[in-house]
């Protein structure tokens, strides 16, 4: 194993047992078996090497969502996420504090990854209809909600004990950002203008209409985009809408 491997080693074990979450580079040199001045040369800082530490503690946690298969339902994915997110925090109480709380000055690469698969999932649950509001929106507000809350799980084990809060805040923002499930034998209440664009916007984003030049495409993207931001006005159904001509 070679020294920045040793030193990351190092420096997570001695993360995961603080009792305080805070480790020294002097502690972190003498488990790796290098001197201190050897950690600065690799890592630049304290800062720097907290970031990496970020980066190889959630290693483990993306492979796994590199490995994991979308399924059919978007929606179920976009849940278990969550959770998984959850559980990852309260494994790993330290580790997390670096991840969602202000920390290191520099931001660990992997946290990019993480918001980017999100929004990914985001895209699939707007393509299949599901999404009430813009997929960006839609990612900063489980972002948030999802790291407040296992924050708040971590810093008040004894108020909040397991993860039974997580699973009632997510139900609640996922309901927010989404558009009804219609119950099985009944009819879907109307979809408004901007949710109908925010679906239009996701699928066009997948695959462009050929007939349209990049000027147009990029027009009707604008368009969409206002639409989103309009009223919550349900779509008219097909026959209200009067023939050109016909008598009022």
């Amino acid at each position: 194993m070679d020294k920045r491997s040793l030193i990351l080693e190092a420096a997570t074990e001695l993360l995961e047992a603080s009792p305080n979450g805070d480790v020294a580079t002097r502690s972190v040199a003498e488990k790796a078996g290098v001197q201190q001045p050897v950690i600065y040369r690799l890592f630049g800082d304290k800062d720097h090497l907290l970031a990496a530490v970020v980066d190889h503690g959630l290693a483990t946690y993306i492979a796994a969502k590199r490995a994991a298969e979308p399924t059919d339902d978007p929606v179920a994915d976009l849940r278990r996420g969550w959770d998984q997110h959850t559980q990852f925090a309260v494994e790993h109480p330290h580790l997390y504090r670096l991840i969602a709380a202000p920390g290191p000055a520099c931001v660990p690469a992997a946290i990019g990854e993480m918001h980017t698969r999100l929004r990914t999932t985001l895209e699939r649950v707007a393509q299949a209809g599901r999404l009430a509001i813009e997929p960006d929106k839609a990612a900063e507000i489980v972002i948030s909600a999802n790291s407040g809350v296992a924050l708040a799980l971590l810093t008040r084990p004894d108020v909040h004990p397991g993860t039974d809060l997580s699973a009632r805040v997510r139900d609640i923002v996922l309901a927010g950002v989404l558009t009804p499930e219609p119950a099985a034998g009944t009819p879907s209440a109307p979809m408004t203008t901007a949710q109908a664009a925010t679906t239009l916007s996701a699928l066009l984003r997948s695959a462009s209409p050929r007939s349209f030049t990049p000027a147009e495409q990029g027009l009707l993207a604008e368009w969409l985009t206002r639409l989103t931001q309009d009223g919550t006005t349900p779509c008219p159904p097909r026959h209200t809408v009067a023939p050109v001509g016909a008598p009022k």
